[in-house]
């Protein structure tokens, strides 16, 4: 490809967001590329959790993260959009007609830019025990990708939040027995997931926090739970593998070293009601943005996409009339 290939629109970030917003900008004919980082389209949901129940897709009761993430990858085959993988955005410029973004392989132009990129580059927040490095990744995972390695395994979950309910739940008929331990009484998960794992046979224990882990000489795992806001109650719990679902931290360091720069809040960008951020033709979509109101849900950020995709266009082509409902819309036939 011709290093000042031009595009319409050009999607920063490959995630559930970034891909819908390629198959409707694929709707609305709009040349188009997508340049995700990782080696393959999903973001969190496809590195992270490609086993994780998602309930907030509207037509699915539930639906895995892995099979969503096919779906989507499904739906481009009728609106074939250029999409680079393994590419980070390094730079973009302002010019005359649009923006120059540059990549370590690539330099292409392109009238607007969508951003999808969630909050950045992620990492998880780790275990504070002094010897976790030594069982990361062999007993000690922060994510759950292969389901059949709990199977008849006692295991530990830590944490609180609807990540950790779901690895519990999704767990519960596959392994021996599933422990979940929280520093709080109460949860920060959906109310109906919530009751749901009151109501399952995961043995729940608050407010505790783990405290140290020591390997056993048949290599289970001798976890020292701590209550919290005491001084000495302990208590021993014997296990095959931990799960700790305590979130991510995550950064934007790419955008800073951007030419552009943004009006943020809390490092989440702000958008207008049409997803404009502060830098005029820049529009930005899912969990990285903040407005009034905003929820982080996947189900928000499919919303959201048709709305800027729609903002850029008329930006883009004034005298082309968009689509005025879902029913309007056309997928293209052979």
């Amino acid at each position: 490809m011709a290093a000042t290939e031009r595009y319409d629109i050009t999607i920063i970030g490959g995630g559930p967001a970034g891909m819908f917003a390629g198959f409707y900008s694929g709707l609305r004919t709009a040349k188009t590329q997508l340049i995700e980082s990782l080696s393959e389209l999903g973001g969190q949901v496809q590195a992270l959790y490609p086993e994780k129940e998602i309930l907030d897709v509207a037509g699915f009761p539930t639906i895995k993260g892995s099979q969503l993430i096919a779906q989507q990858n499904n739906q481009f085959k009728d609106f074939p959009i250029d999409i680079f993988k393994n590419q980070t955005v390094t730079d973009i410029k302002r010019e005359a007609d649009g923006f120059e973004i540059v990549t370590p392989q690539r330099i292409t132009h392109t009238k607007e830019i969508l951003l999808a990129i969630g909050n950045g580059a992620f990492t998880p927040r780790k275990l504070a025990v002094e010897n976790i490095d030594s069982f990361e990744g062999k007993q000690v995972f922060y994510s759950v990708s292969d389901l059949e390695h709990f199977r008849n395994h006692e295991v530990l979950i830590a944490g609180g939040g609807d990540s950790a309910i779901d690895q519990a739940l999704m767990l519960e008929p596959l392994a021996k027995h599933v422990t979940l331990v929280h520093r709080r009484d109460q949860f920060r998960g959906l109310e109906y997931m919530v009751e749901k794992l009151r109501n399952s046979s995961v043995t729940i224990k608050t407010p505790f926090l783990v405290k140290d882990i020591e390997q056993t000489p048949t290599k289970q795992l001798n976890i020292s739970l701590k209550r919290v806001k005491t001084e000495d109650q302990f208590e021993q719990l014997l296990v095959d593998d931990v799960i700790v679902s305590y979130g991510f931290i995550s950064d934007n360091k790419a955008v800073a070293g951007w030419h552009v720069q943004f009006d943020e809040d809390h490092r989440m960008l702000k958008v207008d009601s049409k997803m404009q951020t502060s830098e005029p033709g820049i529009f930005a979509i899912g969990d990285g943005v903040l407005y009034p109101g905003k929820q982080q849900l996947i189900a928000t950020a499919y919303g959201e996409a048709p709305t800027a995709i729609n903002a850029m266009m008329q930006q883009i082509y004034p005298d082309k009339r968009g689509p005025v409902h879902s029913t309007s819309l056309k997928i293209k036939k052979d």
